[in-house]
């Protein structure tokens, strides 16, 4: 009886375990690029409990793409931080009472949301043990592929686009993301048939795409634009109507 009263006690004394706030700092990342803030309209992260589902935090990354020396000039040493108190993250603050798997669920650009992606990763988060730095660095690829602006050029159809990395980085001749890497083709579909298939050339100013593709007859037309990156896997699709002529 005695030993059995003593552990009652002993439960009432230490009571259920308590919350602890803990901070998890997560990061976006374009593939072969910059950080994913303000510039692109941020990404939405929501984090859940990923055995219950339940939303722990959830908002949007601010702030500025980072530092273009520090992250894609100088080399890599293990350990050495990529970000810096104005590069873009969102600070999250969860109540968790245990280790917790925590699943983020992440989308963006926001503020391209044609190309917006959606990107999901888990984490081992424990209470009290913040996550900090650099911090839990999501990887998002694909390129931003502005809506293309047409417009009728003699015989044929100029197409100007615009293109990206996700963090909104600049594309241009021998620049850090060299216009020379990358492949920019406009298709123009009749239902599901291409009918014309025309190679956009860098146009002169930063991320700008241009090409005259062959006039259409009459009917309804969509128009296709395709961009990738032959260095990396990056490509990204812009598809909408193509105004009546």
């Amino acid at each position: 009886m005695k030993s059995a009263a003593f552990a009652l006690v002993l439960a009432l004394v230490a009571g259920p375990a308590l919350a602890q706030p803990t901070h998890v700092m997560v990061r976006a990342r374009s593939l072969d690029a910059k950080f994913i803030g303000d510039h692109t309209g941020g990404v939405r992260v929501v984090l859940r409990d990923a055995r219950t589902g339940k939303v722990l935090a959830q908002g949007l990354t601010r702030g500025g793409t980072g530092d273009t020396a520090r992250i894609m000039k100088t080399p890599l040493v293990r350990g050495a931080p990529l970000a810096d108190a104005a590069t873009a993250g969102f600070d999250a603050v969860i109540d968790i009472d245990r280790p917790t798997l925590v699943r983020a669920e992440a989308k963006g650009p926001m503020g391209r949301p044609a190309s917006a992606v959606e990107v999901t990763s888990t984490l081992w988060v424990i209470p009290g043990r913040d996550v900090t730095g650099d911090g839990w660095v999501l990887s998002f690829p694909g390129l931003v592929v502005e809506p293309a602006r047409t417009r009728v050029d003699g015989p044929g159809l100029r197409i100007d686009a615009k293109v990206s990395p996700m963090c909104g980085c600049p594309i241009e001749p021998a620049g850090l993301w060299d216009a020379g890497d990358y492949t920019v083709e406009a298709f123009v579909l009749k239902g599901d048939k291409v009918v014309s298939r025309t190679a956009l050339a860098y146009a002169g100013t930063t991320g700008e795409f241009t090409g005259v593709a062959p006039a259409t007859g009459p009917g309804r037309y969509r128009l296709r634009v395709v961009a990738s990156d032959a260095k990396t896997p990056n490509a990204g699709v812009w598809e909408g109507p193509l105004a009546a002529r």
